[in-house]
């Protein structure tokens, strides 16, 4: 097979799909694979990584794009990528449609195959090309979270752990999964209390086993969450719903029970976010204020640590490009129900009922087990 890698152009993001040493197993499976120059460069790999594991550099991503059958890419394809798109190519990458109407009809018209890290369930019943970028966005968010906490960028001026004699701050985490668990991690271990909130109690029972005391876990409802924002001062927004929107938690009016200067970390923007008030922000303008509230909501934040989130995207991703490669999608997705998870388009249908769900479109079940 054909594989081709392209640089990354959404803004600020530097990682890649594929590290050399993925190229390299390729290249021993028989399969030909084409970088774009420069395009690990954000991330520490150079094009003579590439050329030395025995990939072909190209100059352009339409070059990538006309001779690859399957190209494995980071993030979502952007509008001048979906232009290069076609029929039955194999697009293995980050889609998140459910955030992105127009995302969504785009990459169904351009007839190509859609597979979607992000929906990929193994046989433990978790999303293990998920989970690393989550990890990482997890904790981040604390890192951001204080950061905008602090005076100079409008916060209330809190440090997060406090001091002695002096209260910490008050964080609470919707969500107890792999976002929700990292970011409680940091947060609890810089000294701040720390709330999560979750509607699965093995969960809940598990996280109460697991953390620390100055962590906490309470039940998910509204009441319960109106309750707490009274006295929390920082808000992550960790709550996933495989393949649609995640449900929206907070309302604007109840922005208003916190205290002016508080930040909200929507790490759930991703598929649209599960706070009312939240829209996607970049990593150049990471944040806006809605009723005295800092709103972060970065849709790509590990893409900041590219280093990190690279390596850690490629462990997980690449076992399934091999299988991908060396099998075709068609006999790969037959073989295999973790591949069939992951489908989301195929040739003009919509194959992923959440996908399908979100935006009331015509489904198709051919990959339902």
């Amino acid at each position: 097979m054909i594989i081709g890698v392209p640089k990354e152009i959404k803004e600020h993001e530097y990682r890649i799909a594929l590290l050399p040493s993925g190229a390299e197993t390729l290249v021993n499976h028989g399969h030909q694979i084409f970088v774009q120059k420069s395009a690990g460069v954000g991330a520490g790999l150079l094009d003579e990584d590439y050329t030395a594991a025995g990939a072909v550099l190209l100059d352009t991503p339409e070059e990538i794009f006309a001779k690859a059958a399957m190209i494995m890419k980071v993030k979502e394809p952007q509008p001048q990528e979906i232009r290069l798109m076609r029929e039955g190519q194999v697009m293995f990458t980050y889609f998140h449609f459910a955030a992105d109407r127009e995302l969504t009809l785009g990459v169904r018209d351009s007839g190509a195959v859609a597979i979607a890290y992000e929906t990929l369930v193994d046989k433990r019943g978790t999303l293990p090309l998920l989970t690393p970028m989550s990890e990482i966005a997890g904790r981040m968010s604390i890192q951001q979270g204080a950061r905008f906490l602090e005076k100079p960028q409008g916060g209330r001026g809190i440090l997060l752990s406090g001091i002695p004699g002096v209260l910490p701050a008050h964080v609470m985490v919707l969500g107890g999964g792999v976002v929700g668990t990292n970011a409680a991690k940091i947060a609890a271990g810089l000294g701040a209390h720390v709330i999560i909130v979750d509607n699965n109690i093995d969960r809940l029972r598990y996280l109460g086993e697991v953390m620390p005391p100055n962590v906490v876990t309470v039940y998910s409802s509204r009441q319960t969450i109106l309750e707490k924002l009274e006295h929390v001062d920082l808000v992550i927004g960790a709550v996933l719903r495989t393949g649609g929107k995640p449900p929206c938690l907070i309302r604007r009016d109840d922005l208003k029970l916190m205290h002016e200067g508080g930040v909200i970390v929507d790490v759930a923007i991703d598929q649209g976010g599960c706070i009312e008030t939240s829209r996607a922000t970049t990593h150049s303008k990471p944040v806006y204020v809605e009723e005295g509230i800092i709103h972060y909501c970065v849709g790509n934040m590990p893409g900041a640590v590219p280093r990190t989130a690279t390596f850690g995207l490629c462990n997980a991703t690449f076992p399934w490009a091999l299988k991908l490669a060396d099998e075709g999608y068609e006999k790969a997705s037959q073989n295999s129900p973790e591949i069939a998870s992951g489908m989301n388009m195929d040739r003009g249908a919509v194959v992923h009922p959440a996908v399908a769900e979100t935006f009331d479109l015509p489904f198709d079940n051919r990959y339902v087990r």
